[in-house]
């Protein structure tokens, strides 16, 4: 990501003051590495509250003395030396463009400090925080130790000498104060903020490790006085990690400026790290840990690999997905009136239920089709489609006819059961989706009674939404929790269509996980009485019991099952 976020410091050091000036709430998020930073900087979710598109990222990247110390295996005591913390602070600009606060700890003494001013702001930082105890300081948030808070007129010197040797004006030098942490109260914090303001600090940050905000509001609302009293429009800055259910809107109607998430990747990461080794201990093989893990592909991409790659294979891309069209079972309501033709082969206006599918996705530049027949395959017959025999038909379900096409599957694939119609902008909107596996769920049966006696493959999505209260509707949230015929319609929140779109890591995933079930199970298997009967269903709900997730695009109306002969007529009408 050096070449896509190639920006040099002095375009990258303005930018947390040009943030402020307008007005906004600065988000921030932690960062203790070149991989973690890229994250922070691309972080995104995009959805709809009502009418409105809502889009938010993080606005800056904190690198944080606790998670930079932890992240070497040391405590956050100043241990690690300034160089070490400078070579970690600069790969993290090299992949990022967002700007950039750092966690100056107490910032040596006056001297140090001078140094320390002079390559972060060189470097293209665009603030520093340094707190107002004793070097060496100890981590805040430990209950039981020590703090011994520095002199504040000591440290306001600190303060005029560091900002005596800035070069520009648009580095910020924030004062952290840590009276509440120490127990002395808000009196305190109150006379440092004070003394810190008139030494010509760019900002105050207020440090709690208390579980409720009531303290940091307190502050928040006396520093509106104070700030008042000199006439001045300095930031406010908190860290919500320990007071973590207040929201952002509340603090930032309480005045606070600057918001920084500060260790909650590395935490995130620890956690994931032990749970994944114990599960390779456990099971002494690695196949059970790779829910748990990013797939490889995701850190190649992350990085720039695959820009790498695509560079390199620029007139050797595939741009046309393989479509599998299952389409082996005799359908019995129908045989009156096909006589003894694959279903596929049913006349809709003028034209076969598998001629309407193939101009649905050629409409979507989707060309590489392949049909698996069974019954009646002789009769199966479309121009711009590859036939393949799936001769065991009868003794299994839709899932084999996929996997017997299991060559196409290699750089990913869509699947679309034989019976359907739908409009092409379902399909567009789902070769859109970038997730490995996304299957099309229409949401109708929250409003409307599924018919009797017609069997539907219901789903309950992970993520409910309440109805009492307006939500940001969040496109990465469309995650499954269940699927299959034998939920109960009255706990289901949708209906998957027989469309689906996998990734190349979402086939892969697929096909070992199918491989997986047939080599070390039999008999009952989730909703299959045996396990050669299993169901494409069935093996999506046991990919989500084992981690993987499984998300859906969702869509209301604009698709049609051809079920029973009142469909045909149904279906000439939407066509």
């Amino acid at each position: 990501m050096t070449l896509v976020n190639n920006t040099l410091p002095e375009s990258r050091r303005g930018k947390l003051k040009s943030l402020l000036r307008e007005g906004k709430t600065v988000r921030v998020l932690e960062a203790h590495n070149g991989l973690s930073g890229i994250v922070a900087n691309d972080a995104k979710i995009e959805g709809a509250l009502e009418d409105d598109q809502i889009s938010r990222e993080f606005d800056a990247i904190w690198e944080s003395s606790l998670t930079d110390s932890a992240s070497k295996g040391h405590p956050d005591i100043e241990v690690i030396s300034f160089d070490s913390r400078l070579h970690t602070i600069q790969e993290i600009l090299a992949v990022t463009h967002k700007p950039m606060i750092v966690d100056g700890d107490t910032g040596g003494d006056a001297n140090n400090f001078e140094y320390m001013v002079s390559k972060l702001e060189r470097a293209g930082v665009s603030a520093v925080i340094i707190e107002d105890k004793v070097f060496p300081k100890r981590n805040s948030l430990e209950a039981g130790t020590q703090q011994t808070l520095e002199n504040p007129e000591i440290f306001a010197q600190k303060i005029r000498r560091g900002k005596s040797i800035q070069a520009t004006d648009e580095f910020m030098i924030i004062a952290r104060l840590e009276s509440l942490i120490a127990g002395k109260g808000l009196d305190d914090a109150l006379a440092r903020a004070k003394t810190y303001l008139m030494a010509g600090v760019d900002g105050i940050m207020i440090h709690s490790k208390s579980k409720s905000p009531d303290e940091i509001l307190q502050f928040a609302k006396s520093y509106r006085l104070l700030l008042k009293e000199l006439n001045l429009d300095k930031p406010l800055v908190c860290v919500p990690t320990t007071y973590n259910t207040i929201t952002e809107e509340e603090l930032s109607a309480a005045g606070f400026r600057v918001i920084i998430y500060a260790n909650h990747l590395l935490r995130a990461a620890y956690k994931s790290m032990i749970e994944v080794s114990k599960t390779l201990l456990l099971n002494r093989r690695s196949f059970e840990a790779d829910p748990s893990c990013a797939p490889v592909r995701e850190i190649f991409q992350a990085v720039g690999f695959l820009d790498i790659k695509e560079k390199d294979q620029q007139n050797e891309q595939l741009t046309n997905i393989p479509v599998i069209i299952p389409a082996a079972g005799e359908d019995p309501i129908f045989q009156p009136i096909l006589n003894g033709k694959p279903k596929a082969m049913m006349e809709i206006a003028g034209k076969t239920l598998l001629q309407h599918q193939i101009s649905t996705l050629n409409q979507t530049n989707l060309n590489d089709i392949t049909v698996v027949a069974g019954y009646a395959h002789d009769q199966m017959k479309a121009e711009g489609v590859d036939i393949l025999k799936n001769s065991d038909y009868k003794n299994g379900s839709m899932l084999h006819s996929i996997l017997a096409a299991r060559e196409k599957m290699n750089n990913g694939f869509l699947m679309l059961y034989s019976d359907i119609l739908l409009e092409n902008h379902i399909v567009t909107k789902l070769m859109d989706c970038k997730e490995d596996i996304v299957l099309v769920a229409d949401n109708t049966i929250q409003y409307q009674r599924a018919e009797d006696g017609k069997v539907l493959d219901f789903i309950i999505s992970k993520n409910k939404r309440p109805t009492g209260r307006r939500r940001i509707s969040i496109v990465y949230e469309n995650i499954l929790a269940k699927i299959g015929n034998k939920i109960n319609p009255e706990t289901a929140t949708h209906e998957f269509i027989g469309l689906a779109k996998f990734s190349k890591t979402g086939a892969e995933q697929f096909v070992q996980t199918y491989q997986d079930c047939v080599q070390n199970y039999k008999g009952k298997f989730q909703e299959a009485d045996d396990i050669d009967q299993f169901t494409f269903t069935d093996l999506i709900q046991e990919m989500i019991d084992r981690g993987f997730v499984i998300n859906f695009l969702e869509i209301h109306q604009g698709w049609l099952e051809i079920h029973r002969e009142e469909d045909i007529a149904l279906a000439s009408k939407f066509l």
